[in-house]
């Protein structure tokens, strides 16, 4: 079973995330007129790729070069952890691994894969997860393959008892990925990036989801997504088009499509609305400094500049952050990636530094030069460079196809496999203008989010405990207060109920309308309306009365307004409230305070 550890998925996705940007000369090779079997329809070709589509919605690629000995079968599917809900984190990635688990016709596929010089292997991303078997080429071998990968989509086991045997395996990649200063650091920050958004999770999942998900749960996630209708099938290598077109129809062709409608996922990150900073404190040697920017997604015109740029700041030795980082001695090595992903994406530029090296002065340092793009656009020369590197890694992987049949799932997982011919064409006409209006679009203060790792011998961590339903119960079982509040009475409000009760009298100049009856709590209320005038004396003067209410609130000559609102010495248990009116000639309005004062004068 292969292991996602950090390392590992980090390298190859960037890998992958270069070799789907890179371009060269497109070469010419004519699809063979074959017969297609019936249901089966052809739907384009692109540079000796064909796309073929099954009735039940399969997607399938065709991608043959009879000049090599291998044959690769490559399946994705268009399920991520930007599709997990709430509680499913990691749900994903679980999935990749009890896939490994075995069907009822293929009980043990790691053996099966063994015996035939292939191994387990899978990979999960944001935005797809994809399997694939390469082998020697001979009829034998694709049939198995083929009847496997159509096994697994609908019948694989995803049994409790095999979910609970790998929570240790998966455990084992969460605890690598917390060993490893650097991606904890580049996680915090795109948690920190993205508020909303699904990107800003890791890809493993929270521990406690995976550690507690309950398996109908998992089961549910497999049905609604493994499905032909979301996926795509690659064949590439050594095979006869018409036999495996075949085989295709025989295997996959008698899955139904199925009834379900995947959901629409309509959550976007907004724009970022200023600088974000993140520390990160742990046992380490290194020191880390990030800084990341939100940008397009992969299928958008502006990520061809955008990959381009990123190479012309992180290229070594010629690169503008090597330059200004490395051979000054400021950090010890410098490296980036664009992040071109299905919805907006991330590109995050990084730097390991010694202990002894100033984090303050390499932060200054490294977003200057990152920044200073847009003022300072690349040459030529620059762009020429990158661009020659880029045409290398694009023909290297055209002329194996079964690498080509590994790295469409990245432009699968875009929307579409030609975008990563399109992206080709793209970078094929990006200019330095081009390039500096990336960076003027992008690289700005308010899109970044800086993160930091600082080594700490014994980081101070507030560990904060959580309380279970079962203890609350607990708690409040034999739970009886300590106080007995006045109930108060069943009051009819109605007018007559209440002209019955009401008793008027004078009290100096002041009109008074008492209104007894029990409150809840034995509460007393208040109530003061001062007229300051009518609509002609008031006029233009409504912020005056405002104000003038305001003020009585604040105190008097014998008393302040702490000591207004608060008695020590007043032995009585009943509260009161005083709510004190103005008029003005449109408003109103009414504010209210505690004054325990005015029960005595009730």
């Amino acid at each position: 079973m292969i292991t996602n550890r950090f390392a590992e998925r980090f390298y190859s996705l960037v890998l992958a995330l270069v070799l789907a940007s890179v371009l060269i000369a497109p070469i010419n090779i004519l699809a063979q007129n074959i017969k297609m079997p019936e249901g089966i329809q052809k739907v384009t070709s692109v540079e000796g790729i064909t796309e073929y589509r099954l009735p039940n919605g399969l997607k399938v690629l065709l991608f043959p070069d009879q000049t090599k000995q291998t044959t690769t079968v490559n399946i994705t599917y268009l399920v991520g952890s930007r599709h997990e809900n709430y509680g499913e984190t990691g749900m994903a990635h679980l999935l990749e691994h009890l896939a490994f688990k075995g069907t009822p016709r293929h009980p043990n596929i790691p053996q099966e894969l063994t015996s035939r010089g292939a191994r387990p292997n899978g990979t999960t991303w944001v935005d797809r997860t994809n399997y694939f078997e390469t082998f020697a080429a001979n009829d034998e071998n694709l049939n198995w393959a083929l009847d496997l990968e159509a096994d697994r989509m609908v019948n694989s086991f995803i049994a409790k008892k095999d979910l609970e045997s790998e929570f240790s395996v998966v455990r084992n990649e969460m605890e690598s990925g917390e060993n490893n200063p650097f991606g904890v650091t580049l996680q915090r920050v795109l948690g920190s990036a993205y508020e909303w958004h699904n990107y800003g999770k890791s890809t493993i999942g929270a521990r406690s989801d995976v550690e507690n998900v309950p398996i109908d749960r998992l089961q549910a996630f497999y049905k609604k997504y493994y499905q032909p209708d979301n996926a795509v099938l690659v064949v590439a290598g050594k095979f006869d088009e018409a036999k495996t077109l075949g085989l295709i129809q025989k295997y996959f062709g008698v899955i139904p499509k199925p009834d379900r409608k995947l959901p629409e996922i309509y959550t976007a990150e907004p724009t970022q609305d200023g600088e974000r900073q993140v520390t990160v404190r742990r046992v380490g040697d290194t020191q880390y400094l990030i800084a990341g920017y939100h940008v397009p997604p992969g299928s958008h015109p502006d990520s061809a500049a955008v990959t381009l740029m990123t190479n012309i700041l992180i290229n070594e030795p010629a690169g503008r952050l090597y330059k200004a980082l490395v051979e000054t001695k400021k950090v010890s090595s410098v490296f980036g990636a664009n992040f071109a992903f299905k919805e907006p994406g991330y590109n995050w530029y990084a730097t390991e530094l010694r202990k002894e090296n100033s984090l303050d002065e390499a932060r200054k340092t490294m977003l200057d030069t990152i920044e200073s793009l847009a003022k300072n656009p690349p040459t030529k020369e620059e762009v020429e460079r990158v661009r020659t590197a880029a045409l290398k890694n694009f023909e290297l992987t055209l002329n194996d196809p079964n690498q080509v049949g590994l790295i469409l799932s990245s432009s699968i997982a875009l929307g579409d496999w030609r975008l990563w011919f399109l992206n080709r064409d793209r970078i094929k006409k990006v200019t330095p203008e081009d390039i500096q209006r990336a960076a003027q679009t992008y690289l700005k203060q308010s899109n970044r989010t800086v993160g930091i790792f600082v080594p700490t011998e014994k980081p101070d961590r507030a560990e904060v405990p959580a309380v279970k339903d079962v203890e609350i119960l607990s708690m409040v079982k034999d739970y009886k207060g300590d106080a007995t509040v006045a109930a108060g009475e069943a009051f009819d409000p109605s007018p007559t109920n209440i002209e019955a009760r009401v008793k008027r009298m004078k009290v100096g100049g002041l009109d008074v309308a008492f209104l007894p009856k029990e409150n809840r709590g034995d509460s007393v209320v208040a109530n003061l309306v001062l007229r300051y005038g009518d609509e002609k004396t008031l006029m233009n003067r409504g912020d005056a009365a405002y104000f003038a209410g305001q003020l009585l609130q604040r105190g008097t000559a014998k008393r302040t307004r702490q000591q207004r609102n608060f008695n020590p010495n007043r032995k009585s248990k009943k509260r009161a409230d005083i709510r004190c009116f103005y008029r003005t000639r449109q408003t109103f309005q009414h504010f209210s305070e505690r004054s325990p004062q005015l029960l005595w004068h009730n």
